[in-house]
């Protein structure tokens, strides 16, 4: 299966409540924290949804 790359690069300071829990949901809660997910049709629209808070490869 295809992996991406996450890294988040934007605090979630003054963000919404969605917007937090969507960065938990990714497995990320630090600033410069890097995750490796499966790519699936969720993840990229979790990714979608913050895409102003993170840093994708792949």
């Amino acid at each position: 299966m295809a992996t991406v790359k996450i890294t988040q690069t934007g605090s979630p300071i003054r963000r919404t409540k969605d917007q937090r829990a969507t960065l938990i949901g990714l497995g990320l809660n630090k600033m410069h924290k890097t995750v490796e997910l499966t790519d699936t049709p969720e993840v990229r629209g979790m990714i979608r949804k913050v895409q102003h808070m993170l840093s994708v490869e792949g």
